[in-house]
């Protein structure tokens, strides 16, 4: 578990804390407006409320979308609506570190909220570096003597060596928001000390995403089986010797996920029966649901989920586990006639009474669209960086923050 401070460790009141969040969202291509403000709404319940209360100065720093990308817009609208989940006026500034920004932090009274503009606009934000190297830059230099704490709520871009992640960390006392520290204590909990049994399902499309966590979780053991659906399933099943048929090859190989076939089936001989793929699959059979056992393949039908059988086989073996991580949705949810695959494995996953943590933004979705949020343990709205951890990668946003625990 990696040791860093948090809110608990700092007297905030009155003071001007700098806190990095997660605003990125979902926009509408025409009209540009937010159509998903979940993440704000998240850090404000979960970190900023508690510094408003605190009587923190509170400055925030986020970011959208990329420099060229149509979702790099002002956070503007993310002020308003940061306003609207904390039900108090936010203070918004077009501006990251230059003379408006600095006079606005100024300018904060005890319990106030500032956000700043986008920090992708500035121009060196997104480069990688040390926490020493970035501080610096004059994004850092400028703001920190104007601040007394800096708090990394980010944790979904805690992957990025980016300047507003590990730059002010070398310079001010930092701490972890509640968002990154939940994060964090979840993550520990499935990979440091998990119950056993612990199952981990890996859907999704991402194969050497797949790969490299399976190799993780079972070489230093993590997890006790790895169940395998979506894309991943398929690509597993070919290192088996399976023909999916000739479209469906074809489709892994459009997907360059054929060059995985020799790590996975090393991997499957070094972990004899501790990965399980499916034994029948659901097809596109002019767009209708038809299910085939994996003896009878290869078909001409694209493959869309995981067949019934395996689904309730899935659900069998996690219904028994003590704890559950699921990575992926195991088939096409978005679409009605296939979504049984994803809802018979994620409905086993809530009436476990082992612990669950669900994460990627896909998985979310579908556990959000089954209604089933609210029965698991954790679910983690990160992305890269929780595949990244899964992958036992250290992350530069949490080494900043222990090292800078360590300088305290």
């Amino acid at each position: 578990m990696p040791k860093f401070l948090t809110i608990d460790d700092f007297d905030l009141n009155n003071k001007t804390v700098l806190v990095r969040v997660d605003f990125n969202s979902p926009l509408d291509p025409n009209t540009k407006q937010i159509i998903n403000d979940k993440r704000i709404r998240a850090h404000a319940q979960e970190t900023i409320s508690e510094l408003v209360k605190k009587g923190a100065k509170t400055v925030v720093l986020a970011h959208q979308g990329r420099p060229g990308d149509a979702d790099f817009i002002n956070l503007e609208q993310h002020a308003k609506l940061l306003g609207k989940a904390l039900n108090m006026p936010v203070k918004y500034v077009d501006d990251v570190y230059g003379p408006d920004a600095q006079n606005a932090i100024k300018a904060l009274a005890s319990g106030e909220v500032l956000v700043l503009g986008n920090v992708r606009g500035v121009s060196n934000e997104q480069s990688k570096g040390t926490p020493e190297e970035h501080s610096k830059t004059e994004f850092v230099k400028n703001l920190a003597p104007l601040a007394d704490v800096f708090i990394n709520d980010a944790f979904a871009a805690a992957h990025r060596a980016h300047v507003s992640m590990v730059g002010f960390t070398a310079v001010l006392p930092s701490a972890a928001g509640r968002i990154m520290e939940k994060e964090l204590k979840a993550l520990g909990k499935v990979l440091e000390s998990p119950e056993k049994p612990s199952v981990f399902v890996i859907g999704g499309a991402k194969g050497d995403d797949s790969l490299d966590i399976s190799n993780y979780v079972l070489k230093n053991d993590i997890a006790d089986q790895v169940l395998a659906g979506g894309v991943i399933g398929h690509i597993f099943l070919v290192a088996k010797g399976v023909d999916l048929g000739e479209g469906n090859m074809k489709f892994l190989e459009k997907k360059d996920l054929m060059c995985l076939v020799p790590g996975i089936k090393e991997l499957m001989n070094k972990y004899p029966g501790a990965i399980v793929t499916p034994i029948d699959l659901a097809m596109d059979v002019d767009g209708k649901r038809k299910e085939i056992d994996i003896e009878n393949l290869p078909t001409d039908n694209s493959i869309f989920d995981i067949g019934t059988k395996t689904a309730n086989m899935f659900g069998d073996i996690i219904r028994k586990a003590k704890t559950i991580v699921v990575s992926g949705p195991v088939g096409v949810f978005e679409n009605p006639e296939f979504k049984a695959g994803s809802q018979i494995v994620l409905q086993a996953v809530a009436e476990s009474e082992g612990f669950s943590l669900v994460g990627g933004g896909h998985t979310v979705a579908a556990v959000e669209k089954l209604g089933l949020a609210d029965k698991m343990s954790y679910v983690s709205t990160a992305g890269g960086a929780l595949i990244e951890f899964l992958m036992g990668k250290q992350l530069p946003g949490v080494v900043a923050l222990e090292k800078a625990a360590d300088r305290t």
